[in-house]
């Protein structure tokens, strides 16, 4: 084996390793699969070293970072890891406002970084999702409509490409790369080593919200639906919220909204009064960011089993569309114990930028909306995943495109519904960047048919 791994560095992992079956392991845990090797890396020359040795071996390679993509795609079978989870480094340069990050960094690691120095930072909700997945692909978060997605404070990105060169991508050098990698960057064109992003201004209080409807009827579901298409135009930017429809094994059916208000309760309290319908209970909480993002991750588990998606809404819906929308979890899959619509303000500065100013094509979109079933039992995994298709289906009817950090994997013409029409520039950028289509996943961009001739 010894000879087999000669060439590689960092930390590899095989299957004769004791730690291997903890290793191959995702978030959501409905993915199983089984690399042949995992190299842990702690530098670029580490990843250098084991994108040669993959090229060399004709082994395919996935890049992993937080080990959170909804889909796998950060692993598969017979295939070789890229793990950047050791590289953690972060640097604040408080005189240009800027923070470094290597692409091993987790939210929460982030967070814990910055918030203890007052900053706060438009990153994502779930505590263990690696930073540069995050903003590769977007980044949505309870700061977003006030600070815009988190690649649109990415000021500079280094990536190793196929070759094992690292490239400094900005607006100055490589700037169709940094284009691309700000919306399209996940395990596509290469893999990314660090990021510095523009940092925003110290805050010293924000109100965390949280809307919470027990044993909602579906009456009280539609009304929510209907409130909140009409609530998000011309709503205060400096809000961000999401809410569930959601159908649970142990809580019933129900509705849970939660949130970042930049100001004071007492404002919060005046922008969420159309939610005020039956049942509605509305906690406010004024507190630091950093006590604030702690309180929302802590509510996140290990790990999951589920699938779900995410569909990009511009339209108003009629009031049958919506009781269709409710409709879809009254009842659960079998062996189901967790169901929901789930809807994600946009809109404020993310669409303050133009759809082609980054790869993250669907900036004039209201909301996401999508759909999810969670299971626990092995066997009850594929009728959850045909539960969720079924619904999809008249989802995808309302809505157009599909959020790439909400990946599906029943997409016929997925890179169109990611990226729309930035689809045809970003195949172009794959051309000159991975020409070899090295770095590709189920989901990746691929090289047009002619480039295949």
């Amino acid at each position: 084996m010894k000879e087999i791994l000669d060439g590689l560095t960092g930390k590899a992992i095989t299957p004769c390793n004791k730690e291997y079956e903890q290793a191959r392991l995702e978030w959501n845990r409905a993915n199983q699969k089984y690399p042949i090797i995992i190299v842990y890396c702690y530098s670029v020359e580490d990843i250098k070293n084991a994108v040669c040795w993959a090229r060399s071996h004709g082994i395919g390679i996935r890049i992993r970072s937080g080990g959170h993509h909804y889909q796998g795609y950060s692993n598969g079978n017979g295939i070789l890891v890229i793990d950047v989870s050791y590289m953690k480094r972060i640097k604040l340069d408080e005189s240009k406002n800027t923070v470094f990050v290597q692409s091993g960094v987790e939210n929460r690691e982030l967070y814990n970084y910055l918030g203890e120095r007052g900053y706060p930072f438009p990153g994502g909700t779930c505590p263990t999702v690696g930073v540069a997945g995050f903003a590769m692909g977007g980044g949505w978060g309870y700061s977003s409509r006030f600070m815009g997605l988190g690649c649109d404070s990415l000021t500079s990105i280094d990536m190793l490409d196929y070759q094992g060169t690292l490239l400094k991508a900005d607006d100055n050098h490589n700037s169709g790369l940094f284009w691309a990698l700000k919306g399209a960057g996940g395990g596509n064109f290469g893999v990314v080593t660090s990021m510095t992003f523009q940092l925003p201004l110290k805050v010293t209080r924000v109100t965390l919200v949280d809307l919470e409807y027990l044993n909602a009827d579906p009456k009280i579901m539609t009304s929510f639906l209907d409130t909140w298409q009409d609530w998000l135009i011309n709503l205060d930017p400096r809000i961000t919220i999401n809410g569930s429809l959601y159908n649970s094994a142990v809580d019933g059916k129900g509705i849970y909204g939660r949130g970042l208000f930049y100001g004071s309760a007492e404002e919060a309290a005046e922008i969420l009064k159309p939610f005020a319908l039956g049942g509605a209970v509305l906690s406010l909480q004024e507190m630091t960011f950093f006590q604030a993002i702690q309180k929302i991750q802590a509510g996140y588990p290990d790990s999951e089993k589920f699938q779900s998606t995410g569909r990009f809404v511009k339209r108003r819906y009629r009031m049958e569309e919506i009781e269709s929308i409710v409709e879809l979890i009254q009842e659960r899959a079998e062996g189901s114990i967790f169901a929901a619509v789930s809807v994600y303000a946009l809109g404020g500065n993310i669409s303050k930028i133009d759809r082609t100013s980054t790869a993250f094509y669907y900036r004039d979109a209201a909301y996401i909306m999508g759909i999810q079933s969670v299971w626990e039992e092995d066997r009850y995994a594929s009728v959850n995943r045909s539960w969720v298709n079924e619904r999809f289906q008249y989802l995808k009817q309302l809505t157009v495109g599909s959020y790439i950090n909400f990946p599906y994997n029943c997409l016929p013409d997925y890179e169109e519904e990611y990226f729309g029409e930035n689809i045809y520039r970003l195949q172009q950028i794959n051309k000159e960047y991975d020409p070899m289509n090295v770095f590709c996943f189920p989901q990746a961009i691929r090289l047009t048919s002619s480039d295949r001739l």
